[in-house]
């Protein structure tokens, strides 16, 4: 089973961070459209990668560099789209494998599955994230790739 909408919401801050409680989709797409909070990239990219140099590199995948800079309070709907789908991937390796260091490293390494991309890669489109949840659906009911 795929993370709900809360759980995602909880991987993005919770309300403390988004200043609203989610619960449904419409609610998460709502917030992601208005733009979440740069604080929530923060803490979703301190949660998969601590505070290292791959965080960083993580981090602009998200929001390009140049543009963080400029960010003061919130993403775009764009960069939003691609930390929800960070966030949501995130819960959801977290689900599939019982260790949060474990589902980490999956994010970051190259899967053969993916042609060898590294799964944090592929959320700057929604198929590339498809691809993911795809192969972490296999991995969670160990079915072929």
């Amino acid at each position: 089973m795929s993370p709900s909408s809360a759980a995602v919401a909880e991987m993005l801050g919770g309300w403390r961070t988004l200043g609203i409680q989610i619960r449904t989709t419409s609610e998460l797409a709502a917030a992601v459209e208005a733009g979440l909070p740069v604080a929530s990239l923060e803490i979703v990219v301190r949660r998969v990668a601590g505070e290292t140099r791959r965080a960083t590199e993580i981090k602009h995948r998200v929001v390009p560099k140049s543009t963080l800079q400029r960010r003061r309070d919130r993403l775009s709907t764009e960069e939003s789209m691609r930390l929800e789908r960070l966030a949501r991937l995130t819960a959801f390796a977290e689900q599939v494998w019982d260790e949060p260091e474990l589902a980490h490293e999956f994010l970051k390494s190259p899967q053969p599955q993916l042609d060898g991309e590294k799964p944090i890669g592929l959320i700057r489109t929604d198929l590339g994230t498809r691809s993911v949840e795809e192969l972490l659906w296999s991995l969670e009911y160990s079915l072929p790739a």
